[in-house]
């Protein structure tokens, strides 16, 4: 028999303040039975003695002190899984909104997870293919590794999440793969296009869906990369499957985390944030990786919108400490009509030469991803000095690294957000650009290596 209260004191906001309560603990789930019998939800944030704030997801408005019944339901937030979750669209909460039937669970998860002890993690070495040649060629993405999106508002980073998703896969016959995608305070128009982009590609059928929209309670946003990674658990390390997780957009994100504070009167850290953003940030980003013994592994990419497009944001700052290099989007390229716009120069993944080399991608790899980035680094150089001296002032060999610089971003970058390049497909069109130089100028490049590859698309 669960225990009733009728001791409600106070309601503030999405809060409200509950008196002699026995044996509360943090983060249990709570009923809320309004007077005229609907059921609200919450969760109690704090505990105090015998008082607890609980937080109510679909806010207090027609709540009142007097009438208000909360009952302990004695259960962490929880998720029902089971095979059937693949295919399917869910609420930030994990509740079916597509249509179809409830989830007859297998069992339920609690979404706040259990650490991976540091001892059981594997090392991320196995290539993932997204079919992007700026992230497979120049930013490989590595099976268990956490590599984050950066972009900013207005850029297209909806259409690359969503690419993303269609494309990406694992070599190798014999393995699952599986897209769990997390939206958190998306717009109604976004969360279509992605249900309708990967419904109409077929990429639906291997992915599970957690959309909250921009009008939903701020403690759902909370809760939803929570629970997309709690699916992405069960899919990795109870079936076995490679899973990529990609979480949009953590900025919505932190912004719900800094209203949460603020309404409960913390003092706030760096622009408003709680101090513990770095620790709440951690426990989801902590989640990915591959466990010793387990064929399953979880990779993810975190997408955040930074604001102004300042890198030093505490969001996308922070981000950059937990995880294993970024993406980042650029206005400028975006201007020109690059799609998709990465810009190569600040993007890194730090685990690139963990996944690449022979066997895993091809032996030519490495040293042709470090000659494109020198010479698209120098035709950028060349590119400045023509806006600043003129291209008349330009020597011609700078005049040869511009030309280089302007066909990497119309060949190789530019790729639209619906071509899906092998990553040989990906490597031999590197070779092709640079072929447009003499070996003698390749020094990055191991002569057998030129031998071997260059002359198909020399003329």
């Amino acid at each position: 028999m669960l225990k009733e209260y009728k001791t409600v004191s106070s309601i503030s906001g999405p809060l409200m303040v509950v008196e002699s309560v026995d044996n509360a603990k943090y983060g249990e789930m709570v009923d809320i039975e309004m007077g005229n019998g609907i059921i609200r939800h919450g969760q109690i944030l704090q505990v105090d003695n015998d008082k607890v704030l609980v937080q109510v997801f679909e806010g207090t408005e027609g709540l009142d002190v007097e009438s208000s019944t909360i009952r302990l339901l004695s259960k962490p937030q929880q998720l029902a899984v089971s095979p059937d979750i693949l295919g399917r669209v869910f609420t930030g909460t994990g509740v079916p909104k597509d249509g179809g039937a409830e989830i007859i669970p297998e069992k339920r998860l609690n979404i706040n997870g259990n650490p991976i002890n540091p001892y059981s993690r594997d090392y991320p070495n196995e290539f993932i293919q997204t079919g992007i040649s700026t992230i497979d060629g120049l930013n490989p993405l590595v099976r268990g590794q956490k590599l984050p999106i950066f972009s900013g508002s207005g850029l297209p980073h909806d259409e690359i999440t969503a690419q993303l998703a269609r494309q990406a896969a694992v070599r190798g016959k014999d393995e699952q793969f599986a897209v769990v995608f997390a939206a958190m305070g998306i717009t109604f128009e976004s969360a279509q296009f992605f249900i309708n982009d990967l419904t109409e590609t077929g990429a639906i059928e291997r992915a599970v869906m957690f959309i909250n929209l921009a009008n939903d309670p701020a403690i759902e946003r909370i809760a939803t990369p929570r629970v997309a990674l709690t699916a992405a658990e069960y899919l990795a390390f109870s079936m076995d499957m490679q899973v990529l997780v990609v979480l949009n957009d953590m900025t919505n994100y932190c912004e719900a985390l800094r209203q949460i504070s603020a309404a409960r009167m913390e003092v706030p850290g760096r622009r408003g944030y709680p101090g513990y953003l770095y620790t709440d940030l951690a426990t989801i980003y902590e989640r990915a990786g591959r466990i010793k013994g387990k064929k399953g592994s979880i990779t993810m990419v975190p997408v955040l919108t930074m604001p102004e497009d300042d890198k030093t944001h505490p969001v996308p700052d922070l981000t950059g400490y937990i995880t294993e290099g970024q993406i980042i989007l650029s206005r400028s390229l975006h201007r020109k009509a690059i799609a998709p716009p990465v810009d190569v120069l600040p993007s890194l993944s730090r685990l690139k030469d963990k996944g690449i080399g022979e066997g895993k991608t091809r032996e030519d790899h490495a040293d042709l991803y470090n000659q494109l980035y020198a010479a698209y680094a120098k035709g950028k150089e060349s590119q400045e000095l023509a806006t600043i001296l003129g291209e008349a002032a330009l020597s011609e060999e700078d005049k040869k690294y511009m030309t280089f610089a302007n066909l990497f971003e119309d060949k190789y970058i530019s790729q639209g957000y619906y071509e899906n390049r092998s990553v040989e497909e990906t490597l031999d069109l590197g070779w092709e650009l640079l072929s447009m130089f003499e070996d003698s100028e390749l020094k990055r490049i191991d002569v057998e290596l030129i031998e071997k590859y260059m002359p198909k698309f020399r003329k």
